[in-house]
Parts: structure tokens; sequence; C-alpha cells
């Protein structure tokens, strides 16, 4: 009768150990909801990258040494230079 109640306290030990990893351990509930955390914010930040690599990927197509956009190269010229003509009106963006 001992050894059998032994036995039955061992297989309820295992029992809750099993049970506690399934909700404590790294690929537990717990976990489960930090990583749904985690990923929801990372392809918040996959989308702003992508805008942002968007717009860049326009501005290089618009200065591509074959045919550049007259407006962004006078802009940048105007920008980088210094330099302005009497009549522009000459607007900060940050």
């Amino acid at each position: 009768m001992a050894k059998e109640t032994m036995i039955q306290w061992l297989a309820l030990g295992c029992l809750l150990c099993m049970l506690a990893w399934s909700v404590a351990g790294p690929s537990g509930l717990l976990a489960w909801s930090e990583n749904h955390h985690a990923l929801a914010e990372r392809q918040q930040r996959i989308k702003l990258l992508t805008l942002q690599r968007n717009e860049l990927q326009n501005r290089v197509t618009l200065l591509d040494p074959r045919h550049t956009d007259p407006d962004l190269a006078g802009e940048l010229l105007r920008r980088n230079l210094n330099v302005a003509h009497p009549d522009d009106v000459i607007m900060m963006v940050h």
C-alpha cells in the first residue's frame, strides 16, 4: 500500500510539474501572450520601415542620373549649397 501511494504521489508531482511548465515555461501560456505582443510591435515596426524604404526608393528613382527630376535636384542644390534666388520662398522642414 505504501509503495502504491508513493507512486501515486510521484505521478501527481510529475503531472503538476508538467502543468506548471505548460503555463509558465518558455512556450507556455504566459510566454505566448508576451510573444503575441512582441509580434504585434515588430509588425508595426516593419510597416514603418517599409514606408521609409519606399520614400527613400522614390527619392533614389527621382535622382537617377539618366533622368533626374529637375525640381528635386534644384531643391537639393539650394538646400546643400545655401543658394537661393531672390524670389524663392524657402521652407525649412525637419
